[in-house]
């Protein structure tokens, strides 16, 4: 048996050729650097997401809640002329507008808002004031105005009468969910007659006029060389600078045993007792004013405002509000085709059995062709000129 020829290793090939050998490691040495690098990467990059400084974190995270930098308070500003007459200076400021309140949904959310400076009618727009704009320029109230039959289509003809809305109490109780058992639309009704053709306004030059629309306020503010206040400067000035208070003097409905307001006492909508000293409308001033010197700024007569009426508010993803001027439209959801404007205050109706629509965050609403016996509205103006919507 032949041995086999098996050729011995010497020591330059033992190991292979060296260069394989080299080039293996110089592979090794680059593979490690990859990973320390990406080891590194990672740790940078954990480092920056836990920063908040990762654009990736950035773009799937979401967006922080605004901080609210300002507080509630009233400016210092001065006006720059003395008050009109038989108006006094609302100074602006920060307010909590509205509330959060699950009975009135259309006031919620409250939400900050800013204003400037303004001037304010201390009282609601008096039937005398009224009857010397209507002299001075024979203008002719909407509801003294004969209906036209293309504006109310389908409308029976002997229905195209001049009149109003008029509050007429039911004889006894009703169900407090049908409005028309306490509502009838009266002809002849209208500012000079509020109740109907028998009633009258002589002997109360100092009462709230009422049975004015929308149009009718608006052109007696433009006579006046005023306007009719946006939403947020009525309820800035009802407040009279309190925050957040249930009512337009405090927390409670009574102050120091005293009666505040003008509004409904007994069972509604049957019989007011009139506890207040006024069982209807009541003259202007009878009750104390709020800390601005305002009148009347919760009950006897809702207000006009400028604002289109939509149940809920534009607010500002960067609070405060900026004098807001509402929206640009109207739209009530169990109305959809009437358009509406914001109304205030609440009234001499108003009371906790029914409607308490009289607290400074609470809101109203009304078809601006209509006016009714418990309607009115009082003007403001400017201290620097700018638009308001009409």
């Amino acid at each position: 048996m032949s041995k086999l020829n098996v050729k011995q290793p010497t020591e330059s090939n033992r190991f292979g050729p060296l260069w394989i050998y080299v080039l293996a490691f110089g592979f090794g040495l680059i593979l490690l650097l990859i990973v320390v690098q990406r080891m590194r990467s990672d740790a940078s990059l954990l480092e920056m997401v836990e920063q908040g400084e990762s654009t990736v974190a950035k773009s799937v995270e979401p967006s922080p809640v605004p901080q609210l930098t300002v507080e509630p308070g009233i400016n210092t500003d001065k006006p720059s002329h003395d008050a009109p007459a038989d108006m006094v200076w609302i100074p602006g400021g920060t307010f909590w507008m509205g509330g959060n309140d699950a009975s009135a949904q259309d006031s919620t959310p409250a939400h900050l808002v800013y204003l400037d400076g303004f001037w304010m009618d201390q009282t609601e727009v008096t039937n005398r004031q009224f009857a010397a704009f209507v002299k001075a320029t024979g203008y002719v109230t909407v509801a003294e105005k004969t209906p036209k039959a293309e504006d109310y289509p389908g409308a029976p003809p002997e229905n195209l009468k001049a009149g109003s809305v008029v509050f007429t109490p039911p004889s006894e109780p009703v169900p407090l969910n049908n409005p028309l058992a306490w509502w009838s639309f009266v002809f002849g009704a209208n500012w000079k007659h509020p109740e109907g053709p028998d009633s009258s306004i002589e002997g109360k030059d100092n009462y709230p006029v009422v049975q004015v629309c929308y149009e009718d306020a608006a052109a007696f503010a433009k006579w006046a060389g005023k306007r009719l206040p946006t939403e947020a400067e009525w309820e800035f000035a009802a407040r009279g600078g309190l925050d957040r208070k249930k009512f337009v003097w405090g927390d409670s409905i009574t102050q120091d045993g005293k009666t505040m307001m003008n509004s409904w006492q007994g069972r509604f909508p049957v019989q007011n007792l009139g506890l207040d000293g006024f069982p209807k409308l009541a003259p202007v001033a009878k009750f104390p004013p709020n800390a601005f010197g305002l009148y009347d700024t919760a009950g006897n007569a809702w207000e006009w405002c400028s604002d289109w009426y939509q149940p809920q508010y534009e607010v500002s993803a960067t609070p405060p509000t900026k004098n807001p001027q509402g929206p640009s439209t109207s739209y009530d959801p169990s109305e959809p085709n009437v358009k509406k404007k914001v109304q205030r205050g609440g009234s001499f109706l108003c009371t906790d059995e029914y409607c308490t629509r009289y607290l400074p965050g609470s809101r109203g609403k009304g078809a601006v062709d209509t006016g009714t016996t418990h309607l009115s509205f009082r003007c403001v103006m400017s201290e620097k000129p700018r638009d308001v919507k009409p």
